[in-house]
């Protein structure tokens, strides 16, 4: 299942990147640091594996399919939590 599209999976790479070069760069330190190094690393993972939970939790996503029409819809259902 993909929902993070092109354009996003660019962004997310893109501060990853700088989040990584600002963490071996010691330009950040500490407990920042940590917390910026795991976004930077969840940001990377979703954006090779084209799949982001939350967006599939929240039933949305970037990812749009080729229809043949000018609609654009969107790969991801939401979630059925109720039981």
């Amino acid at each position: 299942m993909h929902n993070v599209g092109k354009i996003d999976r660019i962004i997310r790479i893109s501060v990853a990147v700088v989040i990584a070069i600002l963490y071996f760069t010691n330009v950040i330190e500490g407990k920042l640091a940590n917390t910026l190094g795991i976004i930077g690393i969840v940001l990377a993972m979703t954006s090779l594996r084209q799949c982001c939970p939350l967006y599939a939790i929240l039933g949305m996503g970037t990812c749009g399919t080729d229809v043949g029409e000018s609609d654009v819809k969107i790969k991801t259902d939401k979630l059925n939590l109720k039981k």
